[in-house]
């Protein structure tokens, strides 16, 4: 079985699947990975303590957005549960770290790409919490998460590279990147190129664009899920996709 990598993606809101740049990106990453067994995804959009784990018979949808087409809350993704895996994450976690089990289905961070990665929705999926966004914290929790990376999960941490949403004033699709979004993407594909994690875990402090690109940080959060699961925080991971939409940077790794 293929050793499978571990991923962050800059998922977007719902109609970002109908940008085709992104979506020709996401599929070329997708085509270039070898098959999972199952997927497990730690989106921004869930944030809760201890650990919880997702739906693992039934894998509903959580429309967790508002305002946008009728069109988006009719998507459907009929994945399979993952209740192996559930079992094997509990084995993974100290005994001190409790883990809990919930009905709560994939949220857009998490189905908006597998849409895109695995449209016949085949591949069991497994969703669970970020159960902190200290990221000292969730570089630990990935380190845990890593074994899993051999028996074919492909572990994915779904973000985005910056997401000031209360300070853009231009929503269309393609609309010029702010200067704050630019400045703080930058830095972050240097940062990374050059394996320089202790300095993105400070990325509130040495980042320019702060805090306009990060206002709160839960979508800068699971990177750190995604370079511990690597096995090589300190790597240069590769960078397949990048660019800007809605001026926001979707810049995504795949680190090995």
């Amino acid at each position: 079985m293929s050793t499978m990598p571990a991923l962050f993606l800059s998922h977007g809101a719902p109609p970002l699947v109908d940008d085709p740049a992104w979506v020709a990106q996401l599929q070329d990453l997708a085509a270039g990975l070898p098959r999972p067994k199952a997927v497990l995804v730690a989106s921004a959009h869930w944030e809760s303590a201890p650990l919880m784990l997702g739906a693992t018979e039934t894998v509903p949808l959580v429309y967790d957005f508002g305002g946008f087409a009728r069109r988006y809350y009719e998507v459907q993704y009929r994945a399979p549960g993952a209740p192996a895996l559930a079992d094997r994450i509990e084995k993974l976690m100290p005994d001190n770290e409790h883990v809990a089990r919930t009905r709560r289905g994939l949220d857009h961070g998490a189905y908006v790409p597998l849409t895109v990665m695995y449209p016949d929705a085949d591949i069991p999926v497994l969703q669970m919490s970020l159960p902190t966004l200290e990221p000292d914290r969730l570089l630990e929790l990935g380190r845990r998460l890593a074994p899993l990376r051999d028996e074919g999960v492909l572990i994915i941490g779904s973000g985005f590279t910056t997401h000031g949403l209360p300070f853009l004033r231009d929503f269309r699709t393609d609309a010029e990147a702010p200067g704050w979004s630019r400045e703080f993407d930058a830095w972050a594909a240097e940062t990374l190129a050059r394996g320089a994690v202790d300095e993105l875990a400070d990325f509130r402090s040495r980042a320019p664009g702060m805090p306009y690109a990060h206002p709160t940080i839960e979508h800068f959060a699971p990177m750190f899920l995604t370079l511990g699961a690597s096995g090589d925080p300190e790597q240069s991971p590769e960078q397949p996709i990048d660019g800007f939409w809605m001026g926001l940077a979707k810049r995504s790794f795949q680190a090995n």
